[in-house]
């Protein structure tokens, strides 16, 4: 009889952890999920801390560290791209009981986040004044982006290197660890910034600079305080590093890292382009809208933190050859995503007149706030199966289908409808394209599931006798 996965490989410190691959379904994927709500909340407040304390700065500042978000969030695109392909990766590899492979990929991994960071740092650096101002920033904005980005360049590591080193613990099944680290980097950072931007005793008050200053120390010293977590640590080992090695990891990682990370910039770019028809109704109705987007990110935390959680499983139990269990995973959370969003709904249809009342003024943006809630959250538990199939089928290493359903959602529906219906219904129009084209694509992602899945099966069955 072989050896089951669960018996650790000769040269390994410690076996694996067997809740992914036995656990009840439902409960392990509960457990795991809490601790990433509570992260991604901390996460939410970490950009708006920052906000608040540079708009106290003035206007100008508010408005150089506005022009820095795409550079950033490209950063922070590749950055989720390679924590999405390290999990799938190293979680596989954790199901097939191969575990100096998966040192062997983990530390790969965390090197080439460390080398990115370094070149982004040098590229960044010497781009900066030209790059901005193609972006737009004039010179009277020119000194407040130079101040910003010259520290945060620098710190281009920080940012990316805690991200993998994360998901190389979401892959065993460790959630409380990252989340913990996230709220604690959440909380430093709002720390630092009113410490760091005005000063405090021996402090000198640094502005723009402070900000940056904050946000780079307390990535670092996340990452610093990960290296200190022993599961972590016994997932990384330099020993027999060679050239040949390091290739073979990093095509691995990059197979899949790079279409999420292309994936990952899909997203504002669509609500970029979403946002531009919903200008096209004034000034009232882009801020109903922008109102209504915030509301839709809380009411989403649950199914983005679902997405963070069920890929592990499915990797770890693909590498076990438990293929009935990731069907059964799949396709629970499908089944839970629309029952849940639903409930959402309901809830915000009864919250509806408080939230049109709290955050509204005028007749228009209240129309606008009001039909926003009654489409679009109607169709988050069709969006929430497009998200998860898209996280499934990166942990089932196949990133190219990922990346074609989340185009087929946002570019060849999502974007195209909205525009149909603004010239058929006006503002109201714009969400019942939204609704339907997240309706037609949740279909299309169970489809694909269904499909893929069942590819796997046969091929895990065999040929039929007699063939």
């Amino acid at each position: 009889m072989s050896t089951p996965p669960s018996t650790a490989e000769a040269g390994s410190r410690r076996p694996i952890r067997r809740e992914l691959l036995d656990g009840p379904i439902a409960l392990t994927l509960l457990r795991k999920s809490l601790p990433v709500v509570g992260g991604m909340v901390a996460m939410m407040s970490f950009n708006l801390v920052d906000t608040w304390f540079i708009a106290q700065l003035g206007a100008e500042p508010l408005a150089a560290v506005s022009f820095t978000f795409p550079v950033v969030f490209a950063v922070i695109s590749m950055a989720i791209g390679m924590g999405i392909g390290t999990s799938a990766v190293v979680a596989k590899r954790l199901g097939q009981g191969s575990i100096d492979t998966v040192r062997r990929r983990a530390t790969d991994a965390a090197l080439l986040a460390l080398l990115l960071g370094m070149v982004l740092s040098a590229v960044g650096l010497a781009t900066l004044d030209p790059l901005f101002r193609l972006l737009g920033a004039d010179a009277a904005l020119m000194p407040h982006v130079d101040d910003y980005m010259d520290i945060w360049y620098l710190g281009a590591a920080s940012v990316i290197v805690p991200r993998v080193l994360n998901s190389v613990l979401r892959a065993q099944g460790n959630t409380l660890i990252p989340g913990l680290m996230m709220a604690l980097a959440a909380l430093l950072n709002g720390l630092l910034d009113w410490l760091l931007i005005f000063g405090a005793g021996p402090l000198p008050a640094l502005g723009v600079r402070g900000a940056a200053l904050a946000t780079v120390l307390s990535w670092s010293a996340m990452g610093a305080a990960l290296f200190w977590q022993r599961e972590l640590r016994e997932c990384l080992d330099v020993r027999g590093l060679t050239p040949a090695g390091l290739f073979a990891s990093w095509r691995e990682l990059a197979r899949i890292a790079v279409p999420a990370a292309i994936t990952s910039v899909f997203t504002p770019l669509a609500l970029a382009l979403v946002t531009r028809i919903v200008a096209g109704h004034g000034h009232q109705a882009v801020a109903g809208y922008g109102v209504g987007t915030r509301i839709e990110a809380i009411a989403q935390i649950g199914v983005l933190a679902l997405s963070m959680t069920l890929p592990p499983l499915v990797s770890q139990n693909v590498g076990a050859g438990q293929h009935e269990r990731v069907r059964r995973a799949i396709f629970g959370c499908f089944l839970f995503v629309l029952v849940w969003q639903l409930a959402i709904w309901l809830l915000l249809q009864g919250l509806a007149p408080w939230l049109v009342a709290g955050y509204t003024e005028g007749e228009a943006m209240s129309g606008v706030l009001r039909a926003f809630l009654w489409w679009v959250p109607l169709g988050l538990g069709a969006q929430g199966v497009v998200i998860l199939a898209v996280s499934s089928l990166n942990a089932l290493h196949e990133p190219a289908r990922a990346m074609r359903l989340s185009m087929i959602r946002l570019f060849a529906l999502s974007v195209p409808l909205a525009w149909l219906g603004s010239r058929t219904g006006g503002a109201e129009g714009i969400f019942v394209g939204l609704f339907m084209a997240n309706l037609m694509v949740g279909l299309v992602a169970w489809h694909t599931l269904r499909q893929r899945l069942n590819a796997r099966r046969r091929r895990q069955d065999g040929p039929a006798p007699g063939r």
